[in-house]
């Protein structure tokens, strides 16, 4: 398997992850094209594709942000094609982002938001995340635009990592780079 990354819109690259983009994310749950299209000419995401051969089998939209205390990854969205899930594929995938953001310069580490009800599949995706070395935070934030309730989890990149470990920090990142993803201009 190998990891396609690009830091512009790429159509082709596009067309193969977005099948899975919406297998895995409900319309209230996802960012029209045109959004992530704008992020991407903001220069504020990468598309990354996992290919088995000629086959697609996962995505994710990763957006760089900081602050004056650290800089994180954010992962945005994150997804194996369905088919082929229970194959440890999304831990590969997530160990080869991983490997990618070691390269980035002056990268503290990597946060995604999950949801926090209490629900099997929810604990399952924290079980997921918690099985590629990330942790979970206590704090949960509350958005005024979605009904759900979310944490923040974290995965340092070094020893030196200056990314802080209080979700309601790492939220400071999150809402960051929402609010710069949705802004008009």
């Amino acid at each position: 398997m190998n990891m396609l990354t690009s830091d512009k819109w790429d159509e082709a690259l596009w067309q193969q992850a977005e099948p899975i983009y919406y297998e895995a994310f409900p319309a209230h749950g996802r960012k029209k094209r045109e959004l992530i299209e704008r992020m991407f000419a903001r220069n504020m995401c990468n598309l990354h594709v996992l290919m088995d051969g000629d086959e697609a089998v996962g995505m994710a939209l990763t957006g760089k942000t900081q602050n004056e205390d650290a800089s994180a990854l954010l992962i945005d969205y994150f997804a194996v094609k369905a088919a082929r899930r229970g194959e440890r594929i999304g831990q590969r995938f997530m160990a080869m982002l991983k490997e990618w953001a070691q390269t980035l310069p002056h990268m503290d580490g990597i946060i995604v938001e999950v949801e926090a009800e209490e629900s099997e599949m929810n604990r399952s995706r924290i079980r997921f995340w918690e099985s590629c070395g990330f942790t979970l935070t206590d704090y949960i934030h509350t958005y005024i635009w979605v009904p759900e309730t979310y944490k923040a989890m974290y995965v340092e990149l070094s020893p030196e990592s200056r990314l802080p470990k209080d979700g309601q920090h790492l939220f400071s990142f999150i809402t960051a780079f929402h609010k710069k993803a949705y802004a008009r201009k």
